[in-house]
């Protein structure tokens, strides 16, 4: 049997938090506990907010967790001339179509369970007169249903709750979107563990993937890290990097987030913990919930 191929893929705009470690060690044991692999891959596809000296810190602190990765890490920021190739195939196909309107005309349409505003179609019939191209969307069409092996059953109607979605923004770079299809089909990767935020981007990657001949992945999103009020433990809300000088216990602490229960002998030494990780390691105790605070379980 083909053994799992599983990634991590860390934005390089700010150090690791609890959260990355949580979507880190959720991805890590469901490929490795299984006798897979598991890559790193940096996703820096918009280079204008990621810097390099971000990028080295990540993987310093994995590798001073523990975390091993198989082969090389990709930089989403090398790939630029695959992403063209892959969109011209598509524009060839009339898959794709330029659209004029700006940050400001967007934000008057109504917003979609991820909180970004619907495309109402507005281009896609043609540039209104005298209008220039900004961007460039995929068409899209119908609904997409997939069984997230964490979540249970999804669904989204793509027309009503997204529209037409970027693949080329205004500014030249390509979108997450396709860089994250391209990238999971070129490194073989069929489990994408991953955190609950990024749910609501899957129905738009499986119609992608089907729009390009491409295999759909097995998809688990674990909780995400919330703090006291709520508000998901980011980069851009300033988490709390993660203490690299007492791995064992923040990686206690993120299986037990994540409905291990790891005896308190693991926080001894990393090793402790990987040993008894590896070995106990069950998907199906993860909770069942998009996001749930940090406090109870650290």
């Amino acid at each position: 049997m083909k053994v799992p191929v599983g990634r991590f893929a860390p934005s390089p705009t700010g150090p690791l938090h609890f959260g990355s470690l949580v979507a880190a060690l959720g991805s890590y044991l469901e490929a490795k506990a299984r006798g897979g692999q598991w890559l790193v891959r940096i996703e820096d596809v918009d280079a204008p907010r990621c810097r390099q000296e971000y990028a080295d810190d990540i993987l310093a602190t994995l590798e001073a967790f523990g975390f091993e990765w198989e082969g090389e890490v990709i930089y989403q920021s090398r790939r630029s001339a695959r992403y063209r190739e892959v969109f011209e195939a598509l524009k060839r196909q009339g898959a794709v179509y330029p659209c004029s309107c700006t940050r400001a005309k967007l934000n008057e349409a109504p917003a979609g369970a991820d909180g970004a505003p619907v495309y109402p179609g507005t281009c896609r019939a043609g540039l209104p007169p005298g209008k220039a191209p900004r961007a460039w969307r995929l068409r899209v069409a119908g609904e997409i249903d997939f069984i997230d092996l964490v979540q249970g059953p999804w669904r989204q109607d793509l027309e009503r709750e997204v529209g037409d979605f970027v693949l080329l923004r205004a500014d030249g770079f390509f979108a997450y979107q396709l860089a994250v299809v391209i990238d999971d089909a070129d490194q073989g990767v069929d489990h994408v563990v991953r955190g609950a935020d990024l749910i609501h981007s899957t129905a738009r990657q499986i119609f992608l993937q089907r729009q390009l001949g491409l295999p759909t992945p097995a998809y688990a999103h674990l909780p995400v890290a919330v703090d006291a009020t709520g508000a998901k433990l980011s980069k851009q809300t300033r988490a709390a990097p993660i203490d690299a000088r007492d791995p064992a216990a923040a990686l206690v602490a993120a299986a037990r987030f994540l409905g291990q229960n790891p005896p308190e002998a693991c926080r001894r030494a990393s090793a402790d913990f990987w040993a008894w990780a590896l070995e106990n390691w069950r998907l199906s105790r993860v909770p069942k919930v998009l996001s749930q605070p940090v406090e109870e379980h650290s």
